[in-house]
């Protein structure tokens, strides 16, 4: 991989970015040059808009989720994704364009759809599910062939296998994709993966041993808090405009108070590597993007997420007698303390996200809540809490809505995301409230067939307060495909049964 690369930093792609060349952000960063970078960037002083589309070529358009045998409303949604699969599905990559953002991958690997034309991290995972309610198990394979690859060759797993990504992660799901593995092929099929998985916690856990001094200390992902225990955020290694975004970026840059303006950039990249981009959880319910401060914010879901890894590298490699196993089951319970003193709100019966910067609980409800027991963080009568809030405030017609605040960010009300049904569903099944679950499942999967018979297609996200809606709104346009809505939505009908709709 080259270190500098003409449609992700220098005048060149300032100018492309700045001019909006091409409507959609995301696509100058993802084109491919056709000549030797420094011929090109002499060239450019020329003609700008021709010296572009001269030498660039444009990112392919991906295929939508129609299939061969377009839309069969008699065949069931279950047997439409099924024959979904070979359209999302890459080949491994040729290693054939140099000055390209693509990083290589050595595997076959699915993509979400529309234009999210790369592998990404956590989508993954929740596509993964769907792979296996379909015995697609060689994809499975070589999916997690290519995440411990990236490991090996990048020390983490990066937001997308592109170039602009690797400043970043996203939600640590390596272990979830591993638990998955084991359950279909046993222990000895994971065991080769311990060694990138380890590698994996300790990039998240750089720094954590700086020594306490009495105030919240935050480097990097690790947070020190006041009384001494360590926690995790999200982090951008860079604080410069997202490739991907680049113009939107710099206009929000423009509008936000000077105050704001540091970390700024930092902050929409931490967004980023959540997932959740964008949310008001990381701006306050007041405020508008300009505001946003993720960096300040202990991530409710984050921490259940780390606790997972450390409490299934504990038990992974205890039956291989590492004397480590320890260390992991320890630093297992110390975040699990950690996360519910901070997080856990007795009067509410939720958990929030912590400001590790104000000592306070953001007060922000949000479906990160329900990762404690998805993870196995919270006892039982906190579970139970958590349930009736589930039902009470955020059950809607098709599903669990994101959030209880509608700010127009895509991961606000009124939209519902495949990912966070199933970490929902999920965690309600493992503390025993199944019959809520059930009926989460079984509302998400009635709107996207719903929608499917409608369009032929399967969304990114929908609107699960308006049934009459095809998707959601957000940030950019609404995109089909979609992996982890097929993966969620293929594992709940496979779970619950559900695949026996009428058409509209």
């Amino acid at each position: 991989m080259t270190d500098h690369l003409l449609q992700t930093s220098g005048a060149l792609f300032e100018a492309v970015q700045r001019a909006r060349l091409f409507d959609d952000s995301k696509t100058f960063p993802d084109s491919v040059p056709l000549a030797d970078p420094g011929t090109i960037e002499s060239e450019f002083r020329r003609v700008l808009d021709d010296f572009v589309r001269t030498h660039f070529a444009p990112p392919a358009q991906a295929a939508g989720n129609a299939t061969d045998g377009g839309t069969d409303p008699a065949a069931g949604l279950a047997a439409h994704i099924d024959r979904l699969w070979p359209t999302l599905t890459r080949d491994a990559d040729r290693a054939d364009a140099p000055h390209g953002s693509l990083i290589p991958l050595p595997y076959p690997y699915v993509v979400p759809g529309g234009r999210f034309r790369e592998i990404y991290y956590w989508d993954s995972y929740f596509t993964m599910l769907g792979l296996v309610a379909s015995r697609r198990f060689e994809l499975l394979d070589s999916m997690i062939r290519n995440f411990a690859w990236l490991i090996d060759t990048h020390g983490h797993i990066p937001n997308g296998n592109r170039s602009y990504f690797l400043s970043r992660s996203q939600p640590p799901m390596f272990s979830f994709m591993l638990r998955l593995l084991e359950r279909e092929r046993g222990f000895d099929a994971i065991r080769p993966y311990l060694p990138q998985l380890e590698r994996e916690y300790a990039w998240w856990m750089a720094h954590a041993r700086t020594p306490h001094r009495g105030a919240a200390m935050p480097d990097r992902h690790v947070v020190r808090l006041c009384d001494g225990s360590v926690l995790n955020r999200y982090w951008d290694d860079r604080n410069t405009p997202r490739e991907e975004s680049y113009a939107e970026d710099v206009e929000l840059y423009a509008r936000a108070a000077p105050a704001r303006r540091d970390e700024l950039y930092r902050n929409l990249r931490a967004g980023a590597e959540s997932g959740w981009d964008f949310s008001s959880r990381w701006c306050g319910e007041e405020g508008g993007l300009e505001d946003i401060r993720t960096t300040e914010l202990i991530p409710v879901d984050l921490n259940c997420l780390l606790f997972r890894i450390e409490r299934m590298l504990g038990d992974w490699l205890a039956r291989l007698d590492e004397p480590r196993a320890v260390d992991y089951r320890l630093a297992a319970e110390r975040r699990r303390v950690a996360a519910v003193k901070h997080c856990w709100n007795e009067e509410h019966g939720w958990f929030f996200d912590w400001s590790w910067r104000e000592e306070g609980q953001s007060g922000y409800w949000s479906l990160a809540g329900v990762f404690p027991l998805y993870c196995g963080v919270a006892d039982e009568a906190q579970a139970g809490r958590v349930a009736r809030n589930i039902a009470e405030c955020f059950l809607r017609p098709g599903g669990v809505v994101t959030t209880l605040a509608d700010s127009h960010e895509q991961w606000d009300s009124p939209n519902g995301w495949a990912p966070l049904q199933w970490v929902t569903v999920q965690g309600l099944l493992d503390y025993g409230h199944d019959e809520l679950a059930r009926e989460i499942a079984t509302r998400f999967v009635d709107l996207a067939d719903r929608v499917w018979r409608r369009t032929g297609k399967l969304m990114e996200k929908y609107d699960v307060c308006d049934m009459s809606l095809d998707a959601g709104g957000g940030e950019y346009p609404v995109q089909d495909g979609f992996g982890w809505t097929n993966g969620v939505v293929r594992a709940f009908i496979e779970r619950f049964g559900l695949d026996a709709y009428p058409a509209d």
